[in-house]
């Protein structure tokens, strides 16, 4: 039987779990924004876990997503020890945050759709007439 789902995979979901619960109740930067962790990929070594956050709030700037990815990276440390307490793991791996654009794509396409079913919604209407 093949593995359908790694164990890089269930490390990388349980470490999304665990980040975000520490982000939120040990991160006491007031500077950082809503962050929320979308995915964690997990190197097949344990070395290295790539984290995706995005932001949400009032404002999604690049100004904005720099300052949280910023913050965090600099509290990866302090995080990767939180983690290592968590978890158990013989070595914990580098957090290294990202930003992940995933989201606002697909919040501007979603945008662009409904926009283009309104117009034909409207042309269709002045036909009838």
């Amino acid at each position: 039987m093949a593995k359908d789902y790694s164990r890089t995979q269930r490390i990388g979901d349980q470490m999304q779990r665990e980040l975000s619960l520490l982000i939120q109740r040990e991160i006491k930067d007031p500077r950082l924004g809503m962050v929320t962790i979308t995915a964690v990929e997990v190197a097949r070594d344990l070395s290295h876990a790539k984290v995706f956050i995005t932001v949400m709030g009032k404002e999604d700037s690049a100004e904005e997503i720099k300052r949280n990815l910023d913050i965090l990276n600099e509290a990866a440390g302090f995080l990767r020890m939180q983690l290592g307490k968590a978890m158990k793991l013989r070595s914990m791996p580098q957090l290294h945050f990202s930003y992940d654009a995933s989201i606002r794509r697909g919040v501007e396409l979603s945008a662009l759709i409904e926009r283009a079913v309104a117009e034909d919604r409207l042309h269709a209407g002045k036909g009838e007439e």
